[in-house]
């Protein structure tokens, strides 16, 4: 006799599950559309919807991914690699304010998600660019300076 077990879902979880999976087919294929002002409402409608249908649980792994498919196919440039996590903590920002506000009113709840998420990626792209900007800038011309001063010690001291 042989023991089996068999996995029963209910209506309810069934149709969460199916709901999670089309959502998080949405959230990955839209990037592949490799165009912004289409992927991102998109992939933002897809964000809200799943908060608002499976909570935010489910709204935070479905905002994982689109960074991911993002980068992988270009519509991020790999410059922006170091962003990825960012725009995840982005994207948990935006569900976690819309689903705390939700309840009070869709359009209160949804400008300030996103003004916050904005507020965010805003801010921390202007310390990673202005720090780049820093590295690219100055030191860049000091190095090299330096550099050929040491090499122009190396040839005199070689050369004699």
């Amino acid at each position: 006799m042989t023991n089996s077990k068999t996995l029963a879902l209910s209506g309810r979880k069934a149709i969460a599950l199916t709901q999670f999976v089309i959502f998080v087919l949405i959230a990955t294929y839209a990037p592949l559309l490799r165009q912004q002002m289409i992927t991102g409402p998109i992939v933002n409608a897809t964000l809200f919807l799943s908060t608002i249908y499976l909570g935010s649980q489910a709204g935070i792994m479905v905002g994982l991914i689109p960074s991911i498919i993002s980068l992988s196919v270009g519509l991020l440039p790999l410059a922006l690699t170091p962003m990825v996590p960012f725009i995840m903590v982005s994207n948990a920002i935006l569900i976690l304010t819309f689903s705390y506000l939700k309840n009070k009113n869709f359009w209160l709840a949804m400008v300030t998600a996103s003004i916050f998420k904005f507020a965010f990626l805003y801010t921390i792209s202007f310390h990673i660019a202005q720090k780049l900007a820093f590295m690219m800038g100055i030191p860049q011309l000091v190095t090299a300076l330096s550099g050929g001063a040491i090499a122009f010690a190396i040839i005199k001291t070689y050369d004699r």
